[in-house]
């Protein structure tokens, strides 16, 4: 299928994202994200229906299609003139007028040309035009289309004081009828809200606007004359492809991904780790783009540009989850959908009864113009979007992945934790500390041999220690070679013989002896077996006891033996342990504990991959199995053991955000209405709470980036 990516202009609100997504979903399109704050909207096309068709729809709903985000993305740029804040603008002078008049005029004398209804008329018109080229124009494409929004609500408020008015001037009532400021007021006051709104969303977007600023820098490329000699060339990494060579010097910012051919240096990841420390990185090593060198120079060859760098996959990871709605959002979008129409009817209903019950059109109308502006659906509807677009920026930040929002809610309700040992709890950086070889006919520079040619295929951190220990240019040739999970690395030469080299289950029926790491085996003869030794994490000790300390149960699951993980066990305090299981059992295990409580599980390998899909939150390392990462729900950059309290803690942390905004939401609404509708409030100081209150969520929701988490 092919994922479609927008950047949507004229959302102003929540039911205007839900609209777009019910007109996509009605035209067969799967897997929708639109996400509010940034606008932007992402899709999977399927059926017949072509990309102008869509576009097409979409601009008749009302909205308008501003990019196309198939390329590298680039960052928003600030806009200080935004278009609400200069409607506000245009239209806060003749409302200032109109308010003077019926406030302070009665103390200060300026003539009585203000009190004069055709004047308050000429002053109201050209906010009234700018409030229906807006807000009138919104609501009419929405009412059209089936899907209304908020502004039918402000355009029916302003329209009926207004109307009203003009009722008194033309029939000479302009005594009993002078609501013009009614109008004015409400139009201008909500352009400052929507203006209000827009500048606090923006500023939860602070933490993704960083990291995609940092996409375009300049590079040095190293090219060649016919001399052979170099020759450097300033250019920008945009244009820079796969296979280039760079010179990257102290205080440049890595331009893309690389790796190094020549010198070393020190370089700050923090924009990808969240650690700010220096890291030294040698010959051979990976350089991410974006990460910004202290000290050192080097001469490097691309890897990825654009989309393909780890820069670049990060952001559409955090855009991407942003974008989707977390089971706590459907209640209030099942709420949103038909609270426009329910205020509608509480509106009217207002109007009969205080006019039956007063006998006076006045008040009756200005009652009921103020339930119509006082109701807000865009708390309803900002109150998941905005904490989750904090959550994921600060997580981001911090080094901490979410593939969806889903997760940030998940973990609220986590009750235990699984480990798996190798590369999880342990470092991973084995070392050979012994090995024995038990065939009489095999030589130890064979044995060797054999173990490096069969490990060096292997992503597993036992593997990758012995191909680094005994690598070797003379390497045995195989015709067929694979990695079986949780068992090892299978192969057969051109001679038919069948090589093996993994755990004792693999050499199960040709010994007893089961303390070791690993069993090379030729046909069915054991060559002999390798002991590597491995450390625990630094952190996994604090890990362990912060876990405990919030009441979460802890678990083991590995495929190592039994003596070592009770070791590990013991050492690190873990109840639970399951030793020696296959990637198979492991599945069965996390199958089982999902039905006590919610299980995280934390794993790196491949053979981890099936139990990380199955628990009720998959979390992996960055440096883990490619396989491992894309199952995860969740992935922990540098050091990820140790930001594992600070995913579990933000992921607490945003989920309470959204109920607190979801109850001022609701609470805000249940409130306002009918105080409005007894007319204990004015439509002007509606107008002014309805927009303050969804900055009061943005601000609830913006404090999540400085609040402590763990």
């Amino acid at each position: 299928m092919t994922v479609t990516k927008w950047k949507v202009g004229g959302m102003d609100c929540s039911t205007c994202a839900l609209n777009i997504q019910r007109y996509l979903d009605k035209e067969g399109m799967k897997n929708i994200r639109v996400n509010f704050a940034t606008g932007d909207v992402q899709f999977e096309q399927t059926g017949a229906r072509t990309e102008e068709f869509l576009e097409k729809g979409i601009e008749k709903l009302g909205y308008t299609i501003e990019g196309k985000n198939n390329g590298p993305l680039t960052a928003d740029k600030p806009n200080r003139f935004s278009p609400q804040l200069v409607r506000f603008l245009l239209c806060l002078p003749s409302t200032l007028l109109l308010l003077f008049s019926h406030t302070l005029g009665g103390w200060i004398h300026l003539g009585n040309w203000l009190h004069n209804h055709w004047v308050q008329l000429a002053l109201t018109i050209p906010v009234y035009i700018i409030g229906m080229n807006f807000f009138g124009a919104s609501a009419w494409k929405s009412i059209r289309n089936q899907m209304p929004n908020m502004n039918v609500l402000i355009t029916l408020g302003a329209t009926a004081a207004f109307g009203y008015s003009l009722y008194g001037s033309l029939s000479e009532q302009a005594e009993n009828f002078m609501f013009y400021e009614t109008a004015a007021t409400i139009i201008t006051l909500v352009f400052l809200g929507n203006y209000l709104e827009d500048a606090s969303i923006a500023s939860t977007q602070r933490a993704l606007q960083q990291l995609i600023k940092s996409q375009k820098v300049m590079a040095t490329m190293i090219a060649f004359d016919d001399e052979h000699h170099e020759q450097y060339f300033p250019v920008e990494n945009t244009q820079l492809h796969v296979g280039d060579l760079i010179l990257i010097k102290t205080g440049e910012q890595v331009p893309v991904d690389c790796k190094i051919l020549w010198g070393e240096l020190h370089v700050n990841e923090s924009i990808i780790t969240g650690e700010s420390l220096p890291v030294h990185r040698l010959a051979k090593d990976k350089l991410i783009g974006g990460s910004l060198v202290t000290d050192g120079t080097v001469k490097a060859q691309v890897t990825a540009t654009g989309e393909d760098t780890v820069l670049s996959g990060i952001i559409q990871l955090v855009k991407e989850a942003q974008g989707e709605k977390p089971p706590v959002q459907q209640l209030a979008d099942r709420i949103s959908a038909i609270f426009i129409p329910t205020v509608l009817l509480i509106a009217a209903g207002c109007f009969v009864l205080n006019y039956f019950m007063l006998h006076d059109l006045g008040t009756a109308l200005l009652r009921s113009i103020a339930v119509l502006v006082i109701a807000c659906p865009c708390a309803m509807g900002l109150a998941t979007p905005a904490a989750i677009a904090v959550g994921l920026g600060r997580a981001a930040r911090s080094g901490i992945l979410f593939r969806n929002a889903k997760s940030l809610e998940l973990f609220q309700q986590i009750g235990q934790v699984v480990f798996d040992k190798t590369g999880t709890l342990t470092t991973g950086q084995f070392e050979i500390g012994n090995f024995t070889v038990t065939d009489p006919t095999t030589s130890v520079e064979q044995f060797k041999l054999l173990a490096y040619s069969l490990e060096k295929y292997s992503n597993h951190p036992i593997a990758q220690c012995i191909s680094k220990s005994w690598k070797t240019t003379n390497e045995q040739r195989f015709k067929k070679i694979e990695e079986i999970k949780g068992l090892g690395m299978l192969a057969t030469d051109q001679a038919g013989n069948t090589f093996s080299i993994g755990s004792w289950k693999t050499v199960a029926a040709l010994t007893q002896e089961h303390s070791h790491n690993l069993y090379l085996k030729k046909n069915n003869t054991l060559l002999g077996w390798i002991d590597v030794a491995d450390q625990v994490r630094p952190e996994a000790q604090t890990v362990i006891n912060y876990l405990h300390q919030k009441k979460i149960k802890t678990i083991l699951l590995s495929g190592d033996t039994a003596e070592r993980c009770e070791k590990l066990a013991q050492q690190l305090g873990i109840g639970v342990i399951f030793a020696e299981k296959s990637p198979a059992d492991k599945l069965t295990i996390l199958e089982s504990l999902n039905q006590e409580k919610p299980t995280a599980m934390v794993g790196d390998g491949i053979n981890d991959a099936p139990a990380l899909a199955k628990a009720t939150i998959g979390i992996s390392m960055n440096d883990a199995s490619q396989l491992a990462v894309q199952t995860a729900q969740v992935v922990l950059m540098n050091q990820g053991l140790k930001k594992l309290p600070a995913a579990l803690g933000l992921g607490r942390h945003t989920y309470l955000t959204i109920k607190q905004n979801l109850f001022w939401a609701f609470a805000y609404n249940v409130i306002a209405i009918p105080v409005a509708a007894f007319g204990y409030l004015t439509p002007t100081f509606g107008a002014l709470v309805m927009g303050l209150s969804d900055v009061v969520l943005a601000i609830n929701s913006v404090r999540l980036f400085v609040k402590r988490v763990e």
